[in-house]
């Protein structure tokens, strides 16, 4: 309580910043702002989460197990998409047009999805399409919130809202992973409805939100349309392992880069891709986040195939991994301020690697064994949030925190959806039934072996870290 009411007087005393003041915002009206946009997140991640624990499931009532995990990877690009869209948006133009046009759309994605799934006869197209529509519209607060936090908060509230966001993606992500055990019993389309209340809080929003837009300048349509198209191909690529796609992928990138030195007014200039200190901040971004989609699937995957029991059974197990990463969330603020960012940094990685350790080795230990190394991991990926967005950000000056937001969302989704869509092609093929380290065999090995290679990920994150960080923050 004492440390409560030292941050409280800390940021009373301290002045507005001068992006704050000339938006006409202040501190207690981006609070009030920020509540609802947290909420709206809230409902629209339980979806995200849900499906990821389902998507399996999904993919064969619909007809389509093979591509199953297109159902997670394509809202995933979208969302990583869009991420960026909305943070690079986030220093252009008004947030009270994209937070209503995003909210609108999720609405619409809601009672589409809903409808489409449970009354009528849906293909796996169906389905992504409500998701996507979801994905697009959901994340605008997620991008809002980190653009107002960001830009108008004070330094003192940063790190605790920073902390909040990252319990309420771990909080939604639990009571999602629940909701989906249960709907999947009854009809996995009901999980479409859950954010369809938000429409709800665009009154609030609309009170509270700065109107400010720089007046007189264009929003750079092709240079996002040329950026987020290769970003798409470079994620569907490792779904349909096309390499056509892959070309496509490259051609686009190159037209990008050409496309920032001859435009007259590109929304990212040449110089923001020179700032060495962001470039290794994403990488260690893209090395943390490319497995953090695994473990939930996974999870019901080992709990189906090997241990028989059903999703709704298996969600009650895995939701204490989600709800150990909401409480380590919530407190991360606290955390990070008490034994600084970089040992944050470090203690994170290092649950998230035990967890898929544990994960690996545990398998045939029981469902509880599991639930316990589910705990280890989610408590780092629960902590892992606040400290690495905030040496992310701080590399970059205020004036493109916005842009710095998208990428880093767009860093973060992009790099997960393409481990989710190599996770599942590993998963449906059994590509790694023969994998013989653990002692295990079939859907045991194969997982086993999923596990593990996450964890090796996470470690080489780890080393990369430890090897570059004074580079990052000298």
């Amino acid at each position: 309580m004492a440390n409560e009411n030292s941050a409280a007087s800390r940021a009373a005393a301290e002045p507005e910043s001068p992006a704050a003041l000339a938006a006409g915002m202040t501190s207690d009206k981006a609070v009030r702002a920020l509540i609802p946009l947290l909420v709206t997140f809230v409902l629209g991640t339980l979806c995200l989460q849900g499906f990821n624990l389902v998507f399996l499931q999904v993919g064969k009532d619909v007809g389509a197990a093979g591509q199953a995990s297109l159902i997670t990877a394509i809202p995933g690009i979208v969302l990583g998409i869009v991420c960026f869209v909305y943070g690079s948006l986030g220093d252009f133009v008004s947030l009270k047009k994209l937070v209503t046009v995003g909210i609108i759309t999720l609405f619409i994605g809601s009672v589409f999805g809903f409808v489409a799934g449970y009354f009528f006869t849906p293909n796996i197209w169906i389905v992504i399409i409500a998701r996507v529509l979801q994905t697009a519209g959901e994340q605008v607060a997620g991008s809002a919130f980190l653009v107002v936090a960001t830009k108008y908060l004070k330094n003192s509230l940063k790190v605790i809202f920073f902390g909040l966001f990252t319990a309420a993606y771990q909080l939604s992500a639990a009571i999602g992973v629940f909701a989906a055990g249960l709907f999947s019993s009854i009809h996995w389309a009901y999980l479409f409805l859950i954010p369809t209340v938000t429409i709800l809080l665009l009154p609030i929003l609309l009170k509270n939100l700065p109107d400010a837009s720089r007046s007189g300048e264009k929003i750079d349509a092709l240079g996002f349309t040329i950026f987020g198209l290769g970003a798409a191909f470079l994620a569907l690529f490792f779904s349909y392992n096309a390499w056509w796609m892959m070309i496509v992928a490259i051609a686009l990138f190159v037209g990008f880069a050409f496309y920032i030195h001859v435009a007259k007014d590109p929304f990212v200039t040449p110089e923001f891709f020179k700032n060495t200190k962001w470039l290794i901040g994403t990488l260690y971004v893209l090395l943390f986040f490319f497995p953090n989609y695994y473990f939930s699937p996974m999870f019901n995957y080992v709990a189906t195939n090997i241990y028989k029991i059903s999703t709704n059974e298996a969600s009650h197990f895995i939701v204490w991994g989600f709800i150990i990463a909401a409480v380590v969330g919530t407190t991360s603020g606290w955390i990070v301020d008490k034994i600084g960012r970089n040992v944050a940094l470090m203690t994170s990685g290092t649950l998230m690697a035990l967890g898929f350790i544990l994960g690996g080795l545990l398998i045939n230990h029981g469902v509880w064994a599991m639930t316990f190394a589910a705990c280890v991991f989610y408590a780092g990926a629960g902590l892992l949030y606040s400290p690495i967005v905030s040496l992310v950000l701080g590399t970059l000056p205020a004036e493109e925190s916005g842009r710095g937001v998208g990428m880093n969302d767009l860093a973060i989704n992009t790099t997960a959806s393409i481990g989710i869509a190599i996770m599942g092609t590993i998963s449906s093929t059994n590509a790694f039934a023969g994998f013989k380290l653990t002692g295990m065999s079939g859907a045991a090995a194969n997982a086993s072996g999923i596990y593990l290679g996450a964890a090796a990920v996470i470690i080489v994150a780890l080393l990369v870290y430890l090897f570059t960080q004074k580079k990052v923050q000298e």
